[in-house]
């Protein structure tokens, strides 16, 4: 059973009559027993009165997959199988970061019927989010008070990253269908595959005459080229203690993941083949053999569970493991935090081998904000912030530094800019023929 506010104002009512009947003389505990008994006997009759909360039957109807920060719809339906109307209060036990509302929702349920009720959810965090029951209250005539139960009816939803980045796409492919010959821009460049032959035209590269074609036309023709397909991309993301260090609204981490669906989609586009690892001390997810229209939501779904963990990150078997999904030459991005000489130390000593048909890039998350404590010297105390976010800004220099004297390539930018700017360098390395 339980008991509403109603009974709470009912009480609270009864001075009323204490008061009046005090003043004729009546003894406090007299009127004061008679109304905490009136108020008892009627609670006992509303919840007599109630319809049972258990005589019915609950289902849910919950999204399999929904996507961070977008709101959806679960809802519930309640079959009542009693013989009584069941005035309903329906709460379902979802988590907070559901961004289900606490609110209950109210139904009016006929004997025999059922009704379904819409609970809004918006999910603040990927993962498997999942409500283990449903309660229901069922309200007596009065208001007073009635009967509950609880339904062991799981509902289970995963949140899938929110991939905000996916509004820089329709300018990439613009720029990816260029250098693929959709338009009449064609490229020259070491790696790329021979396309078409055209007639030649003042300010065309002249080492792209074919002149076995000019022999046989009679007029000077150019090879033109495009570049290469079925080329390799293996991104790998780090999920060690780095990667949850938090950066404007999210972590590392989810900028980390969004930079690797923009850069999977676009590659995914240019017929090239994407694997992806994420990584800390074992394996946490691995997307690979997967082509086209499936890659994206396998990643998604891969991606979708995995949090940072607080430990150091193994960059030996990261790198070992690289080497288990492909030995065709590619495109090699790894997605970490490396800002700190000390704990660059182990990522830097296995660091691969730079080679011609492998290239290495690394990207890492910054934060505006220690750019802009190092501007400020108000205080002495702001001084002091200076001169810290000032050694962090030139560690992470001297490590971005040390990748390129490895043979990598090390692209910093705010969790907004960072999966724009390795999609350029993919298409940038397109252009060139290195890939």
């Amino acid at each position: 059973m339980f008991v509403s506010g109603r009974l709470a104002l009912a009480l609270g009512i009864g001075v009323i009559p204490l008061v009046a009947f005090t003043a004729a003389g009546v003894p406090v505990w007299v009127v004061l027993g008679a109304w905490l008994l009136l108020c008892v006997v009627l609670l006992g009759i509303d919840i007599t009165l109630a319809a049972s909360a258990r005589t019915v039957t609950v289902t849910r109807r919950v999204p399999a997959r929904a996507r961070m920060d977008e709101q959806i719809e679960a809802s519930v339906a309640v079959h009542n199988h009693g013989t009584r109307t069941l005035n309903a209060l329906i709460r379902d036990a979802w988590q907070p970061t559901a961004g289900a509302s606490s609110a209950r929702l109210a139904a009016t349920i006929p004997p025999g019927e059922r009704r379904r009720v819409t609970v809004p959810l918006l999910p603040r965090r990927r993962g498997e989010l999942v409500s283990a029951f449903v309660f229901i209250r069922s309200r007596g005539p009065l208001g007073l008070g009635g009967r509950q139960a609880r339904h062991q009816v799981r509902g289970a939803l995963r949140v899938l990253p929110a991939f905000a980045s996916r509004k820089h796409l329709p300018s990439r492919l613009a720029r990816l269908r260029e250098l693929d010959g959709n338009t009449s821009i064609q490229v020259r460049g070491q790696g790329t595959e021979f396309d078409s032959l055209r007639e030649y035209v003042r300010g065309d590269d002249v080492r792209s005459i074919d002149w076995r074609a000019t022999a046989r036309a009679g007029t000077t023709m150019l090879r033109t080229w495009r570049p290469e397909r079925d080329r390799h991309v293996v991104i790998l993301i780090d999920t060690g203690r780095t990667a949850a260090a938090r950066v404007g609204d999210g972590t590392r981490l989810d900028a980390a993941l969004e930079a690797a669906l923009l850069l999977a989609a676009l590659a995914a586009r240019a017929g090239d083949h994407v694997h992806l690892l994420l990584y800390d001390r074992v394996v946490r997810a691995r997307v690979t053999g997967v082509d086209g229209a499936a890659l994206l939501p396998a990643m998604t779904d891969a991606m979708a569970p995995v949090h940072a963990r607080l430990v150091d990150t193994d960059w030996a078997g990261a790198f070992a493991a690289i080497r288990t999904l492909t030995t065709r030459p590619s495109l090699v991005v790894v997605l970490t935090a490396q800002d700190a000489a000390e704990s660059a130390r182990s990522f830097l000593g296995a660091f691969p081998n730079p080679s011609r048909s492998t290239t290495v890039l690394v990207g890492s998350v910054t934060d505006d904000a220690i750019g802009e404590l190092a501007k400020r010297r108000g205080s002495r105390e702001d001084i002091y912030l200076a001169a810290a976010a000032e050694r962090t800004l030139r560690d992470a220099e001297n490590v971005a530094d040390a990748i390129r004297r490895a043979g990598g390539e090390a692209i910093t930018a705010d969790p907004e800019a960072l999966p724009p700017r390795i999609a350029d360098r993919y298409l940038e390395l397109k252009a060139a023929g290195r890939l």
